[in-house]
């Protein structure tokens, strides 16, 4: 057995702004051949946690920190033959040696023109002898697959593929350790599966140990070995292997708000509808359910008794699916609403994104698309764009890395003037519209929050948004501060929240203007996951109040739950648009090399019950096993 690359020890950091530790107090290890996925609430201290780990802090970001860091010379041999060094004692570039970082936004990390000298930076600045820097570099390019690309420049390659050379760059230090700070947050799902598949290579080929920041479970759960879980006070609580902390603390996990993966969702679900899985505990992997289900059975009895308990791994109720409106409270008006299209009907690619004619649209069109194309330089990086959304929809746009969903969304909401004539707000052309009337109109929200900040507190942040003039500016800036989680932030620099806090602190911002259009860029990224589902529940208020809503996200889960109408992007053109269900339904988006989203991947493939293929939401799961055990209903197929 080999010993640990790293041992925390009673490790608190405070920021000197704070008013406590984040983290509190914490200790673990991590060996080689280890992927130790780190799970914590937003604000915890999770990212603080890791930018420690390799002296980053306090040597370059400032903060007081207690307790100790220790890595390795090696940890091939036993542990007692180890020399320990505190990271203390390191410079961060020593330090880099041991432990490598690859941050969530790759672009903040690279620094030259060509892939090759990309990756060859890092131990060129070691000082090391020029044949092994190349050895270094090719090495790190093959394994992850980026050899073909090493003359090219980083702006070309997709945003898996920039990721891909962050890692890469991190391999060629020759760290035993990485640190991997969400990595895959900005990516598509494609790009996120060959992410994980080189770095479970590393883990399973026993060279290297993984420290994982990560809310897309779905993935990293392929390769997670063990699983720490911080509180909200940033203090550890849970150490374990992944089917041991989900299969037996999924309460307090659900009561600290961490994300699940999909497939346990989803089981806890059939498992409350009365399906035997069987007594291990609940899956976490698509493949997992998929193969439970298979021999599952669905229960004999037609109807639960009212008092029956929702299991303790059970997940609370979702919210009702916007496409079905308000669950009804009859069995037969639930019956008649939830049941699901016997034959939902299939369309092509080209079929689902049909555009709209180019003459005078309907007036009750509240956005419209005319031929809208946006070029930089001399580069069309989208369009020719033409399609309407209704008043009133929530429409979700898709695509991979570069697609053009950015400037799709920036030129609905006039953060990029549209071409004269191209995008109407309800039938106004935005182009001539007044910065100050256009923004009353339609709220924005960046992909990067740190774009929106201007002002140097967050009570600040909000009241600018409101106008200082305004009679209950105060009230409403305070009721914001509470319903977002960021009271206690109030006084800080908007620039020194967590990640997550920076989202909420933006999307605050832009729901107190009070527009009737909502144009969102990536708005769970980085949440936890009591924070995106109260933001999920802000944006289904909104709809149900007649709002409109269009979101860019990566997460084609969220896509099903929320959305009612899907825009799938691919070079920057329209490769399909119409309902959720349809264009799922139509293969676009695996046309598109996006794949299927992860609980209607799980269900493709379970022939003894064909009809859970239909399924894409978790909402629409529940929805259907409760019309099937409903006593009027049963024996439905």
């Amino acid at each position: 057995m080999t010993s640990p690359l790293l041992r925390v020890e009673r490790l608190s950091v405070t920021h000197f702004d704070a008013a406590a530790p984040r983290p509190d107090d914490v200790s673990f290890s991590i060996s080689r051949g280890e992927a130790v996925l780190l799970l914590g609430p937003s604000g915890c201290g999770k990212s603080t946690l890791a930018r420690a780990l390799n002296g980053l802090i306090p040597q370059s970001l400032g903060a007081d920190v207690t307790g100790n860091v220790l890595l390795s010379d090696g940890g091939r041999g036993p542990e007692a033959d180890t020399t320990w060094r505190d990271v203390a004692d390191l410079g961060v570039a020593a330090a880099s040696q041991h432990v490598a970082m690859v941050f969530q936004d790759a672009d903040a990390q690279i620094v030259t023109g060509q892939v090759f000298d990309e990756v060859a930076f890092g131990p060129e600045n070691l000082g090391l002898p020029v044949p092994e820097i190349e050895t270094r570099a090719e090495a790190a390019l093959a394994q992850l697959g980026l050899w073909q690309r090493r003359d090219d420049s980083p702006d070309v390659l997709s945003g898996g593929g920039r990721q891909r050379l962050a890692i890469a760059s991190a391999l060629a230090m020759d760290s035993p350790l990485l640190v991997l700070d969400e990595p895959t947050a900005n990516l598509d799902q494609t790009a996120k599966h060959a992410i994980y598949l080189a770095l479970g290579e590393l883990v399973r080929a026993g060279t290297h140990g993984l420290l994982l920041i990560e809310h897309d479970l779905d993935e990293a759960l392929t390769i997670a070995t063990r699983v720490i879980v911080l509180d909200s006070a940033g203090r550890l609580v849970l150490d374990g292997p992944p089917r041991e902390i989900f299969g037996q603390h999924a309460g307090r996990l659900r009561e600290l708000g961490v994300w699940f993966p999909v497939a346990h969702e989803a089981a806890a679900v059939f498992t409350h509808a009365g399906w035997d899985l069987g007594a291990a505990p609940l899956p976490l992997l698509g493949r997992d359910l998929t193969q439970r289900l298979e021999h599952a059975r669905p229960p004999e009895r037609t109807h639960r008794p009212d008092h029956a308990r929702r299991p303790e791994h059970a997940p609370p109720p979702t919210s009702p699916d916007p496409r079905i409106g308000l669950r009804p409270t009859s069995v037969t008006d639930r019956a008649e609403s939830a049941a699901l299209t016997p034959a939902t009907p299939r369309l092509s690619p080209k079929s689902a994104a049909s555009p709209e004619k180019s003459g005078t649209q309907p007036a009750s069109h509240r956005l419209d698309m005319r031929g809208l194309t946006v070029t930089r330089g001399r580069t069309r990086v989208l369009g020719p764009v033409s399609l309407s959304i209704e008043p009133g929809t929530i429409t979700a746009v898709v695509g991979h890395n570069g697609a053009g969903k950015s400037t799709l969304l920036q030129a609905l909401a006039g953060v990029r003037r549209a071409p004269r004539g191209t995008v109407l707000l309800d039938g106004q052309d935005t182009s001539r519209m007044r910065a100050g009337a256009l923004r009353a109109r339609v709220g924005y929200v960046f992909q990067n929050p740190e774009h929106q900040f201007l002002t140097p507190t967050v009570r600040d942040e909000l009241a600018f948004e409101l106008g200082r003039g305004t009679a209950d500016a105060r009230s409403r800036v305070d009721e914001m501060l509470e319903r977002f989680g960021l009271a206690e932030h109030a006084d800080r620099h908007p620039f020194l929240l967590s990640g997550g806090q920076k989202r909420r602190l933006t999307v605050a911002a832009a729901l107190l203007d009070g527009a009737d259009v909502l144009v969102l860029d990536e708005p769970t990224f980085g949440q936890d996951k009591s924070r995106a589902d109260e933001l999920v529940a802000m944006l289904r208020e909104l709809h149900r109040d007649g709002a409109t809503l269009v979101l860019a996200t990566h997460d084609l889960q969220l896509v099903t739950e929320l959305a009612t109408h899907l825009l799938v992007l691919e070079g920057g053109v329209v490769a399909a648009h119409g309902d959720v269900s349809e264009v799922v339904s139509s293969g676009a988006l695996e046309a598109a090399g996006l794949g299927l989203p992860p609980l209607a991947r799980a269900l493709a493939d379970v022939a003894s019950h064909p009809w859970l293929r239909r399924i894409t939401s978790v909402s629409q799961l529940e929805a259907e096993l409760a019309r099937r055990s409903s006593p009027t209903l049963h024996g439905a197929s």
